[in-house]
């Protein structure tokens, strides 16, 4: 991979990784506080629940990203789609912020030589540049829940995030 492209592919993985932060931000603000721990079915997850898992999975995979297994010895994954009781939206949001915050400071910390060196996840080695391809895809798999799940629970107040249904209003178009 030359250094160019290499370049271009760091920018863009900050930026698209940004973007999903955002989108998970501006979806669950819409969200009433008591719909925050609502779920759909027996099967299925509340925004609070999604939430934890992300920021549960970005602190594991990207604390030490770069000399350590990206799976944490002290992240108990199974606990994440579990609540011991009633939570805050300070709490779910800082749940949040707390993964984001490693994987914003671990991904702008990144050289372009770094795309090539080999992480582990699980014992699994990867590419760095694989690492963050997967974690990408992963975390937009659950911010895509998070927006569905925000956009039930508004209902008629929902604000689209994106472009709007034609002859529909776009907060902020």
């Amino acid at each position: 991979m030359t250094a160019d492209l290499a370049s271009a592919y760091l920018a863009n993985i900050v930026s698209v990784f940004r973007n999903y932060k955002a989108l998970g931000e501006k979806a669950i603000a819409q969200t009433p506080d008591a719909a925050l721990l609502t779920e759909l079915d027996a099967n299925s997850n509340s925004i609070a629940v999604v939430v934890k898992h992300i920021g549960g999975n970005l602190r594991s995979r990207f604390r030490d990203f770069l000399t350590s297994d990206g799976e944490k010895t002290d992240r108990h994954r199974d606990s994440e789609f579990e609540m011991s009781g009633p939570v805050s939206r300070a709490q779910v949001m800082q749940w949040w912020d707390d993964g984001w915050t490693i994987l914003l400071h671990e991904l702008e910390a990144l050289t372009p030589a770094d795309l090539t060196r080999t992480v582990t996840i699980r014992g699994e080695a990867l590419l760095v540049a694989e690492a963050l391809n997967r974690s990408v895809t992963h975390t937009a798999y659950h911010v895509g829940q998070i927006v569905y799940l925000a956009r039930h629970f508004a209902g008629p107040a929902w604000r689209t995030l994106s472009i709007p249904k034609a002859g529909r209003f776009a907060a902020g178009s």
